[in-house]
């Protein structure tokens, strides 16, 4: 499971980018911040930190190369799927036991998934004999996050004020950071620790940190579209002076409804209150604002979220100050998008060739994976999220998560002495192989019961 030439590159043009120092010396910038407590300064030197903790012998982002081919043997052995395999080579259909299968032609993992996984393995591998930590899971997988178990990973506990138990970190361990990143207070922690740090961050949630950066330069508010709980955006919000998260359009329009009318500034901040920075002021702090999003949500929500608050922050301010007012970055990554592009078009086939359902496979917890089912249960077409083949009862049941994220069990196919028509596609956090048992169970389940005829 090698990496392309493409990818390796966009990965150090990425990365590169994300992390330019804004100026050649730390040591100037924590001077700066001594004599000014503006809101630039105070960006700056958290970016110029975590370049200088990015720079320690005891970090890690490029992986280890003695252990690399028998990591990609493994990845391979482990996440191949050769149903999926045959999808691909017969134009993305199938038809098997009665079963006429249509793939989304982009589903699966995503390289910086890959990446992730492959930069963990090889952690585990290169230190033998050292107890290896993790902040949190690598990905949402559950078949991927019980195989690091499996290799005697220590994934961190969380405790029920949202806060984590580092206390089993002790001097000489490794500490894995997830593919969403860590947040700032974490990765400090960890740089004053004698431990070694391996960084799977994917570069795509490094380029979300670099716009927030600028926004906190420019002396702008960030607005997050994301879920503020969100192992990511909590990364992200980390890196942040002054922020607030908006997790729909909902929430967006008010906010754009206070900047406009104001209002009850105390119903306001109750509603925000745990996806807000401290000591935030919606009086002060909304503006100037600039717009970043969670690299997995729903691109166009996001669009029209942005679309809302430049007319917002022109209609406050006027067409002529709106650069000064407004700053806006696309920060989905290209495989969320491409993603969710393919299951409009399989959306499209349903209504052409009368799919009786989509298959949505991914982890529950997966937020890239839960806008995949948004798509078809808006076009009113029954759509199943689930997080692994054993979600597909014998007895023709599925437990599903529902848009609204309730897990839920119910009959699956409606009739099932007629033929099969389906769509399936899965997150960028999903191996080939999950989609390949889904689908044997359910040629296992038509196959049966035409045997039963």
């Amino acid at each position: 499971m090698k990496f392309s030439s493409v990818c390796l590159a966009l990965f150090a043009a990425t990365s590169a980018d994300a992390f330019r120092p804004l100026s050649a010396s730390p040591r100037r910038a924590a001077t700066v911040l001594q004599q000014s407590s503006s809101t630039e300064e105070r960006a700056l030197s958290k970016k110029e930190e975590r370049l200088r903790m990015m720079k320690s012998p005891q970090f890690y982002r490029q992986g280890f190369k003695e252990v690399r081919e028998g990591v990609e043997k493994s990845m391979e052995e482990q996440f191949k799927g050769e149903i999926v395999q045959q999808l691909r080579e017969s134009n993305y259909i199938m038809e098997r036991d009665g079963v006429k299968v249509y793939l989304a032609k982009d589903f699966g993992f995503c390289w910086g998934v890959e990446r992730s996984i492959a930069l963990a393995y090889e952690a585990v591998e290169h230190y033998p004999g050292k107890t290896v930590h993790i902040t949190n899971e690598l990905i949402h997988n559950p078949e991927v996050n019980e195989k690091l178990e499996d290799m005697n990973v220590q994934f961190i506990e969380k405790l029920d004020d949202g806060k984590k138990n580092f206390d089993t970190v002790k001097e000489g361990d490794v500490v894995i950071l997830p593919a969403f990143g860590a947040s700032f207070e974490e990765m400090d922690r960890f740089d004053k620790m004698n431990v070694e740090v391996v960084d799977t961050t994917c570069p795509w949630v490094s380029k979300v940190w670099n716009s927030v950066d600028k926004h906190q330069k420019a002396g702008m508010t960030s607005v997050i579209h994301g879920k503020y709980a969100h192992e990511e955006t909590v990364a992200t919000t980390s890196f942040c002076e002054d922020y607030i998260c908006v997790k729909d359009m909902k929430e967006a329009e008010m906010l754009s409804n206070y900047i406009l009318n104001g209002g009850d500034k105390e119903a306001f901040m109750k509603h925000f209150e745990k996806g807000v920075s401290k000591g935030f002021d919606p009086d002060v702090m909304l503006k100037k604002i600039g717009l970043a999003n969670q690299t997995t949500m729903y691109k166009k929500e996001t669009r029209a979220i942005g679309q809302l608050l430049q007319k917002t922050m022109m209609k406050k301010f006027g067409p002529a100050e709106i650069k000064n007012h407004y700053m806006e970055f696309d920060t989905i990554c290209d495989a969320t998008q491409e993603r969710q592009d393919a299951v409009v078009e399989l959306v499209d086939i349903a209504k052409a060739d009368g799919l009786d359902f989509i298959l949505v496979v991914g982890g529950w917890d997966s937020s890239n994976t839960a806008h995949l089912l948004e798509i078809p249960h808006h076009a009113g077409i029954r759509s199943f999220h689930i997080d692994r083949a054993e979600c597909i009862g014998a007895d023709n049941t599925i437990t599903h998560r529902t848009v609204t994220g309730e897990i839920v069990t119910e009959k699956f196919i409606e009739d099932l002495s007629k033929d099969v028509v389906m769509g399936v596609t899965s997150g960028a956090s999903t191996p080939d192989k999950a989609v390949q048992d889904s689908l044997s169970s359910i040629f296992l389940l038509k196959k049966i019961n035409g045997e039963n005829k």
